[in-house]
């Protein structure tokens, strides 16, 4: 006998069909009517076809790495327990959900759609061939690329996004006011330290009696890839969670699970309150592409896994409640499997992506046509600001700028909402976002618990039901607790949905270095390297207040019009900056621009016109600079700053006219010399203009505390040294 367990498992499969050999299990109940049943054993046996087929494919060099979904095909049940407009974060082995609810919604070839998928062709709904995955933007399912948990924070946020849209609903708004969100996963995964704290953020938020109207389901198959879930461990794990409620069926019983999972629906539609959902399943096969389950588990073991097969379960059900017999069981799955194949055969001639162009086209989306919302009239901003409004015609630090900006963005447009950690009452650690709690109430400056990964999940979230969020990690070395929500998550879902899913937001960061006296690295991170090399995604780092200001308004136009995720650095250092030159000369202040001023993507700021010499840096680097400019001024030293302002992409054309006059380039970057700006910047001037630039730039290292605090950072007197070596007057 062959030992490939899909096709032993095939053979099992049609030998007790054609015998009536079905495993012992419960009876049917009256949950499902005849045809619902036989409607999702259809949906079933095409989930399991799919799988068959995908292994063919692979064999003969037509498909591409798949992970199965056989033994999980209770989830079809699962589906017909939903509406097909509730919002569905996937696992990865959840075919016959995606199936089952194109059943529900007229005009859905699912198997065909699937198989464009598998095929990797560039005709395939969802992905445009970039990646075989579930999804669907018809039937509300989003991509998923791994969902080794990393989708749970988002689902989340999402089901806060329903609770928040009945309050105030955004223009456009996706999901239906009275939906809830599903979001499946697996045994293994619900361990994962991000599954945790999704759990953990929905049962906070419930606990308090916050709207979140959220399923999960933990398909239990009791194994990961090799490694076996403790028996009985997922049960003790969640079935006394506050705030959590917790149902348990058998996937092998499709009514069982139907009418657990319609329990489960009913009950978190009328009280918007989560519940967790477990689900026990079995894996057939391995783990996915060519892992063999017999090389870690017994083949005893294996062979009374494969005997449990649902299909066989189903079908036995099926026949009990007079529904179908036995032989039209088999005849099912076998036109199915035919039919399936014939598909195949069309599927692997479409056509696929040959180029990078064709494979890059989704990076970045599609813009979107959304009108700007207007600006608010003088007499209503008079109000809002109130005794504030006299002040911003005098020169402001940085910090009330970025307040300004948020506030006049906040009254113009009704569907920005900010998140974080301590952003209401207090403020946050600087006091950027004092007084918006109190000017547009905690719905739309959310205090959020002390989580990385949960507030971009809340972002995240909200963007999917037409919110444009504003997320506030409270400096950026807490980022690498939740990076991968902007790597993994929000720049792939553009990407592998052909531009049909996106996660429009600002993303605020207090970061960089220069403080004196507080915090040392963990509030001092000088590193962007982690953002840097996400495709698709905006960076902006401001310099001085006005300039954050403008920057903010283009970040949120980003957002807005073009679904961007948009990375807003805020050098910490400059935020109460006031003096350039000489203490108190007030020189880096300035005063608020029009509400109506932006700095578009790729500008960047210019100081001097001098041709001796330029010099290249952003953030904390233009303050450092200009200061050096003074000096070598003095020297004779015709020197011009440019600050870049956009860190990503980098303003390449207005960069390279802007050095193009000037004899000599000096790159001041206040990031580590490996991994920072000065890399990128280098090379492209080596590469279009043939300059050898000098640069100066952070060393390798953490940042530390106390009087050291700016050894290892770019100082005035080394970006000096530097230029004079540079133009060779060491004057």
């Amino acid at each position: 006998m062959s030992l490939d367990r899909a096709e032993i498992v095939h053979a099992n499969l049609r030998r007790r069909l054609a015998h009536a050999d079905f495993p012992a299990g419960p009876p049917p109940t009256d949950a499902l009517s005849p045809t619902q049943a036989v409607g999702l054993f259809r949906a079933a046996c095409l989930s399991r076809a799919l799988d068959r087929i995908s292994r063919d494919l692979q064999r003969r060099g037509q498909g591409f790495y798949t992970i199965g979904s056989s033994g999980h095909e209770a989830m079809a049940a699962i589906a017909a327990s939903l509406r097909p407009t509730d919002i569905a974060f996937l696992h990865y082995r959840d075919a016959a959900f995606q199936i089952a609810r194109a059943g529900q919604v007229p005009g859905q070839t699912p198997c065909w759609d699937m198989l464009l998928s598998f095929a990797a062709s560039r005709e395939d709904p969802i992905s445009g061939g970039r990646h075989k995955v579930l999804g669907s933007k018809s039937l509300f399912i989003p991509p998923q690329t791994s969902t080794i948990a990393s989708h749970l924070p988002k689902a989340v946020g999402t089901a806060y996004a329903l609770g928040l849209a009945t309050r105030r609903r955004p223009r456009q708004a996706a999901l239906a006011p009275d939906g809830i969100v599903l979001c499946s996963f697996g045994d293994a995964s619900a361990n994962h330290s991000t599954a945790q704290g999704a759990f953990n953020t929905a049962a906070w938020t419930a606990y308090q009696g916050v709207r979140l109207p959220i399923l999960f389901v933990c398909e239990d198959n009791g194994i990961g890839i090799s490694t076996p879930t403790p028996q009985g461990w997922i049960a003790a794990s969640f079935a006394h969670r506050p705030g959590l409620k917790y149902l348990a069926c058998n996937g092998l019983d499709f009514y069982e699970t139907f009418a657990t999972a319609r329990a489960a629906a009913e009950h978190i539609r009328a009280r918007r309150k989560p519940v967790f959902l477990h689900l026990s399943t079995i894996r057939l096969y391995g783990h996915a592409g060519a892992d063999v389950p017999t090389t870690y588990l017994p083949v005893a073991t294996v062979e009374a896994i494969e005997a449990d097969d649902p299909l066989l379960h189903f079908a036995r059900q099926l026949v009990a409640a007079g529904a179908l017999a036995s032989t039209d069981a088999l005849a099912i799955y076998d036109e199915t499997l035919a039919r399936a194949a014939r598909v195949a055969e069309d599927a692997i001639a479409r056509p696929r992506l040959a180029s990078a162009a064709e494979v890059m086209a989704s990076i970045v989306p599609p813009k979107r046509a959304l009108p700007a919302p207007p600006a608010l009239q003088s007499s209503a901003r008079a109000a809002l600001f109130g005794s504030e409004l006299a002040a911003q015609s005098e020169p402001q630090p940085m910090a009330r700028h970025i307040t300004w900006a948020l506030t006049d963005l906040m009254a113009s447009d009704p569907e920005i909402v900010l998140m974080g950690e301590d952003i209401g009452r207090k403020g946050g650690v600087y006091g950027v976002t004092q007084r918006l709690a109190a000017r547009f109430g905690p719905d739309r400056v959310i205090d959020t618990l002390l989580d990385e990964q949960s507030i971009l999940g809340l972002a995240l979230g909200l963007a999917h039901n037409g919110f444009l969020p504003i997320p506030e990690i409270q400096f950026l070395a807490y980022l690498h607790n939740a990076e991968d929500q902007v790597r993994g998550e929000a720049a792939t879902l553009p990407f592998f949905s052909n531009g049909q899913f996106t996660n429009p937001m600002v993303l605020r960061i207090a970061g960089l270095g220069y403080q004196k006296g507080f915090g040392g690295h963990f509030h001092n991170d000088n590193s962007l390297a982690v953002l840097r090399d996400i495709p698709g995604l905006v960076i902006a780092c401001p310099s001085n207040g006005a300039d954050a200001a403008r920057m903010l308004r283009e970040a949120v136009r980003l957002a807005r019009e073009e679904g961007r995720v948009v990375a807003f650095i805020e050098p910490i250092a400059l935020y109460a900056m006031r003096d350039l030159a000489a203490e108190r000369d007030g020189q880096w202040m300035t005063r608020y621009p029009d509400p109506a001023e932006r700095l578009g993507l790729g500008e960047i700021g210019r100081y001097g016109e001098g041709t001796d010499l330029a010099i290249v840096t952003f953030g904390n680097g233009v303050h450092l600079s200009r200061q050096a400019e003074i000096t070598l001024g003095a020297a004779g030293i015709a020197t011009r700053v440019l600050d870049l302002r956009w860190l990503a992409p980098l303003p390449e054309a207005a960069l390279l006219e802007a050095v193009e006059p000037c004899r000599h380039v000096l790159i001041v970057d206040e990031c580590r010399r490996t991994g920072g700006q000065s890399e990128a910047l280098v090379t492209l001037l080596v590469e279009r203009l043939r300059i050898l630039p000098a640069r100066v730039a952070a060393e390798d290292s953490f940042i530390a505390t106390g009087p050291a605090y700016a050894a290892t950072l770019p100082s005035v007197a080394g970006i000096i040294e530097a230029a004079r070596a540079l133009v060779g007057r060491n004057q």
